[in-house]
């Protein structure tokens, strides 16, 4: 892959690191679609980084034009590291091996890096497959992976939607290198997010470009879907006890708090109800109903526009991973 002077900064090298772990099932249908990418194929490079696969991914990813690196250390923010030490380009592009990239992605994420200021660009995630938790994933009031209808240009991460997803977003690498790459010590979830707050507490912003959309293989069981949110829950755990002083992590305390408030306070006052004033009893009610009626109106709003009454069952699972993101929160700070 040749350099690019700075000088010709708009036409610059490109590094797209895939971490992988067994794959097998997945990989073959994200290489493909990186096969068919449009750019100068001198100033781009693909690097998978396999963290010890123990099926036939590191098989499947030979048969490829792409730079296998083997870590035998687990940890998502380990392989992007090394991926990041093991590339060379201008631009470092990030997805997952249960993506599938369109043909214009790399161009449409590098075009938002002429503006001088941006350090981080993020994308859309939607599944693309065709089944009732993939539809769930895309449409739910809290969508599993972010997805964004307007383009933004932000100085810093605004949760619980303004942030990029770990399999669609894109660094320049001068700044990952200054702030030294991404932190391994948070893993299960936000994993990415520590490191695009630092950029933008460093001075640069962060855009969110709707155009950027990367199809997504979505959980397809329950189970599968309620353990992912339980992990997210506990690296939201770890941001709070490691970084204290972020957005995230005040957003994932607030975010236990109002839960603990909801599910301990309101009860025992209801039972006492009898002893406590009818002005405390009403601004309780208010300011519980207020948000159940609202997620009521957007999923009546969406059955209507799908023509899906399969959307009516979308609360009960929103509900569940409230539960199970925010049982993640409590386990990780045991």
């Amino acid at each position: 892959m040749k350099k690019v002077s700075s000088k010709n900064f708009f036409d610059p090298t490109v590094s797209i690191i895939i971490p992988v772990y067994n794959a097998e099932t997945t990989i073959e249908v994200l290489l493909d679609s990186l096969q068919k990418i449009v750019y100068d194929k001198k100033n781009i490079e693909v690097i998978v980084v396999d963290g010890g696969s123990t099926d036939k991914t590191i098989d499947i990813v030979k048969r490829y034009t792409v730079k296998l690196i083997v870590e035998p250390r687990k940890g998502l923010n380990i392989a992007r590291n090394i991926g990041i030490r093991k590339s060379q380009g201008d631009i470092i592009l990030f997805t997952d091996s249960d993506c599938k990239v369109p043909k214009d992605w790399v161009n449409i994420m590098v075009n938002n890096f002429k503006n001088p200021e941006i350090g981080c660009v993020g994308g859309s995630v939607v599944g693309y497959k065709n089944s009732f938790l993939s539809k769930y994933a895309d449409l739910s009031f809290m969508p599993v992976l972010r997805r964004f209808r307007n383009y933004v240009v932000l100085d810093n991460v605004e949760p619980p939607l303004h942030y990029p997803a770990g399999c669609n977003m894109g660094f320049r690498r001068n700044i990952v290198e200054r702030l030294g790459g991404f932190n391994e010590s948070i893993h299960f979830g936000f994993d990415e997010d520590e490191l695009v707050e630092r950029i933008c507490d460093s001075g640069f912003k962060m855009v969110l470009d709707p155009k950027s959309i990367i199809k997504h293989q979505h959980r397809t069981s329950l189970r599968r879907l309620l353990k992912q949110t339980f992990n997210y829950g506990r690296g939201g755990a770890l941001m709070v006890k490691k970084k204290t002083k972020t957005r995230i992590a005040k957003w994932n305390l607030s975010t236990l708090l109002i839960f603990i408030f909801w599910i301990l306070v309101i009860p025992t006052v209801c039972f006492f109800s009898k002893e406590i004033k009818n002005a405390l009893l009403i601004s309780i009610f208010i300011t519980s109903i207020i948000p159940f009626a609202m997620l009521s109106t957007f999923y009546i709003y969406i059955a209507f526009k799908e023509r899906n009454s399969m959307v009516f069952i979308y609360p009960f699972i929103d509900v569940l991973r409230l539960v199970a993101y925010c049982g993640g929160l409590l386990y990780g700070l045991k």
